[in-house]
């Protein structure tokens, strides 16, 4: 890990102000993927603003009928916020079937919708990457691309989103809060906060330098059977190969967003129209332009299948 300096926040405008000031700073909250991606020099930041002390980890109710989460709520809080859990059930679904309980107790809010792509040439520093180093190439193409994306990815990064708490998010229409290092705040919908790769797949998220998330914002209760599926390797601590987010209305009516498919939460609204007529059709309206690769192929049919149990599951 190379050296760095440190300093603490006193307020969300001052932190934004002081990483605007340098090209080579970064927050630090949790430090769950940061910290790592540290001791691998992935992420070589000359300083560090700690944000821990801002008074941003608080889970509050909206004039709306909403929630508003602070950007510091430790995972596990949020999870079990019996308001989350009555209201959002597959928020909290999501994220107990991230990580392990140690990191759920320091990951933030606002970190893990931030976490960066657990691909696997993204973590090797000897091999080249168009997300770590623009212009170098991709070496998961032509490469080991099992666990990697099936759609949404570009000729310059097949990398896939890692996260599970943004899947529940894009499916319950959440809108992340910002503020900017003038002090100016924005509502970004969760729909259009994580970026597709293009030619750009260095810019992974809508957020300018600087920008600190200070918040998500959830609507209303949406109502119906909620419910989180994820298709792993493994039963505990590992990212998903397909996870299926979903909320079904009786009618048969309802939502779908996926992960582990592409570099963002994978979700078409036009496609939902489907679900009362079957799954089949509407994981084949989602996957539509899909581009896999040989050996990640396997995720289409496995996406649709966890989304037929899923639907199962919710009409029983």
């Amino acid at each position: 890990m190379k050296p760095f300096t440190y300093e603490r926040a006193a307020t969300p405008a001052e932190a934004a102000k002081a990483v605007a000031a340098r090209p080579d700073a970064k927050f630090i909250a949790g430090g769950t993927n940061l910290l790592d991606l540290m001791k691998l020099q992935i992420e070589t930041p000359a300083h560090l603003v700690d944000v821990n002390g801002l008074d941003l980890d608080r889970i509050e109710e909206t004039p709306e009928g909403g929630l508003r989460i602070g950007a510091l709520v430790r995972n596990t809080d949020l999870a079990a916020d019996m308001r989350v859990r009555r209201d959002y059930g597959v928020l909290s679904r999501a994220i107990l079937a991230g990580a392990s309980g140690q990191l759920r107790n320091r990951a933030t809010t606002a970190g893990n919708l931030l976490q960066r792509t657990r691909c696997p040439y993204f973590y090797d520093p000897g091999q080249p990457c168009n997300k770590r180093r623009p212009g170098s190439g991709c070496a998961a193409i032509g490469g080991f691309s099992r666990p990697l994306g099936v759609i949404g990815t570009s000729g310059a990064c097949i990398a896939t989103n890692p996260g599970d708490m943004a899947v529940a998010l894009r499916v319950l229409d959440a809108v992340v809060e910002t503020v900017a290092p003038e002090g100016g705040t924005r509502r970004i919908p969760v729909a259009e906060f994580h970026k597709l790769p293009g030619e750009t797949p260095q810019v992974e998220n809508a957020l300018a330098p600087g920008e600190l998330v200070t918040a998500v914002t959830l609507p209303k209760p949406a109502g119906g059977k909620q419910i989180y599926r994820k298709v792993r390797d493994r039963a505990s601590y590992a990212f998903a190969l397909v996870s299926v987010a979903a909320i079904i209305q009786r009618d048969g009516s309802g939502r779908v967003a996926f992960g582990g498919v592409a570099p963002k939460p994978w979700r078409v609204e036009a496609a939902e129209a489907d679900l009362p007529r079957g799954a089949r059709p509407t994981a084949a309206a989602v996957f539509a332009g899909a581009n896999p690769t040989r050996d990640n192929a396997f995720k289409l049919k496995l996406a649709e299948r966890t989304l037929e149990a899923v639907l199962t599951e919710a009409r029983s």
